[in-house]
This record gives structure tokens, sequence and C-alpha cells, in this order.
């Protein structure tokens, strides 16, 4: 799913590098027709040379879809016929991967897909298909519900986190597994449904920890190097909405930029424990140890949060 600036975006006066210079200027459209013709073949050229000296790397273009196969590789694990509940699950775009499962949907079901306007949005937001609407921290299901749950990228848009925690201590079966995914330093999306930029490993070490989970794992999507090339890549897309006086990049830039991220390749390439310091985000699973002794408390009249 793409995710686009909800400003509009707008227009540029090309710079003086971007043009072809000639001696005499262009008097008719059949001249502005050949010379536009120049342009795009001089561009055409130049691009076609940097990438075959300079091959564009994929350094900062996985974090998606390492998050997508680590999710489909983990659900496919899961006993057939098993029941799993998708925690905050928007437009059940993982519902893909649970064919084999007893699947439920949950989740607050307020975002449209423009919020307030700030940050980051999807423009269009789809909540009809989903199961059960309710807070995340107070979902109407009794306890034991549910073999599994699946939370993904739902947490940094929780107020209070640590009670969607014990919720799902609640109504998860013991030894049922509990499958997590949020970032670890995101931008500002889905405002004003927007409350943390991310988390670290010691959260859900510790958290997941008193509230009776085993067999905690925490692995890193990308690295630092990962982490900061993403970046990169997203620097046009938001100048052009937070910047528009900036001039627009030229072909200097271009090669400047496809420098850097070869050298951020390299260094992901080798690298050896960077996620220390910051990565695209966590993928965690957990087990329920313990049966859960909370009742169940219907939420008439509470905010959602997920």
């Amino acid at each position: 799913m793409s995710i686009m600036p909800r400003r509009r975006t707008p227009t540029y006066t090309p710079d003086s590098s971007d043009t072809l210079e000639t001696s005499q200027p262009a008097t008719t459209g059949h001249q502005r027709v050949l010379q536009g013709a120049a342009r795009k073949a001089f561009r055409a050229v130049r691009s076609s040379a940097v990438n075959r000296f300079l091959p564009e790397p994929s350094v900062g273009s996985k974090n998606l879809a390492a998050r997508i196969a680590w999710l489909e590789q983990t659900l496919a694990a899961l006993p057939a016929g098993s029941r799993i509940l998708d925690a905050g699950a928007g437009e059940l775009q993982y519902k893909r991967f649970c064919d084999h499962l007893e699947y439920t949907s949950q989740d607050l079901g307020q975002y449209d897909g423009q919020g307030d306007q700030v940050g980051l949005h999807t423009l269009t937001w789809d909540n009809s298909k989903l199961d059960i609407n309710s807070d995340i921290t107070r979902i109407p299901v009794k306890n034991q519900s549910f073999d599994s749950i699946m939370c993904t990228e739902v947490l940094e848009h929780v107020p209070r986190p640590i009670d969607a925690l014990k919720e799902f201590a609640r109504i998860i079966r013991p030894g049922g597994l509990l499958i997590i995914t949020t970032p670890v330093a995101s931008l500002t999306h889905f405002a004003p449904f927007y409350y943390y930029n991310g988390y670290s490993r010691y959260f859900f070490e510790t958290t997941l920890g008193e509230l009776g989970f085993t067999d905690i794992k925490v692995e890193f999507n990308g690295n630092y190097f990962e982490a900061v090339a993403q970046e990169l890549r997203r620097i046009d897309d938001v100048g052009k909405t937070y910047s528009p006086r900036a001039k627009r990049p030229n072909r200097s830039y271009s090669l400047a930029q496809r420098i850097l991220l070869r050298r951020l390749d390299e260094l992901s390439h080798f690298d050896d424990g960077s996620s220390e310091l910051t990565a695209h985000g966590l993928h965690v699973t957990a087990r329920n140890k313990h049966p859960s002794t909370g009742e169940l408390q219907p939420p008439e009249g509470s905010r959602g949060d997920g």
C-alpha cells in the first residue's frame, strides 16, 4: 500500500541545468517539439549511462517486502483450523495468509484515509469488512478465545499500548502465539491516530515478560544503513510537499544520490550489528504461558484505540 503526503504537490520551474542551450530561441511550434524531443533523448541517454556504470542498488527499498515475507512464513506455520485474531486489522491486507485458519478481524474502524491531513495518509480507506469494531484494549470476546493473535504496524496508533498487550494476554489461549510488528522510528502517518514513532526490543522483552509471555523473540527488520537509505529515497517526495520553493533536483544531485545509495548498500552488505542503533522495524513473537484470570469488560461507550 502506497502512502502519499496529503498536501497538494506544487508545480516547479525547471532549473537551468535541466534545459539544453541552443544558439537561437525556438520561434515555431515545430521547433519547440524538436527541442522537447531532444531533451527527452538527452535525458534518456544520460539515465542509461548512469544505470550502466552505477546501477541502482536495492538498499532502503525492502522494508515492506521483508515484513510481508516474515508474516507469511510465520502465519503459514500455525496449525490449520486454529483461531487467529487480526488486531488492528485495517483493510485486512494479511487475511490472504490465513486461508488455513479461522480468521477474525478487529479494528477501531474510525480512520478514513484522510485523518487530520497532517503527515502521511492513504487518502482512501475501507473499514466495511471488519468483524469486530472496538477499542483494542476492550475487545468484546471471552477469555482465551484465540489460539494466536496478529498485530501488525498497529501499536504506534494505540494511546495505551501496554493495555492492548494486557488484553491480548486475556484473550489468547495458554501456549498461544502472539505475532507483532512495529516500526522503530516511523514518520507521522494516519494522524490523529498516531501516538508513538516506534518501539525498542526492550519494550517488548520487558512488557511481554511481565504479562506472562515466554519464548519472546525479537528480530530486526533492516539495519541502520537500510533505514538511512530509505529516508534518502524519500527526500524528493518530502521536499515537494514541505520545501516547495526549493530548486528541482538536477543531474548532479541524482548522481550524488546514486553514489550515496551504493555506499549504503555496501555498508549494509557487511553490516555487523548496526540494528542496535536503529532499523526499519521489529518482528516479535511470544507464547502465552499462563491462563488469564481477567474478566470480559464490554467496550460500552469507550473510545477506541486500534
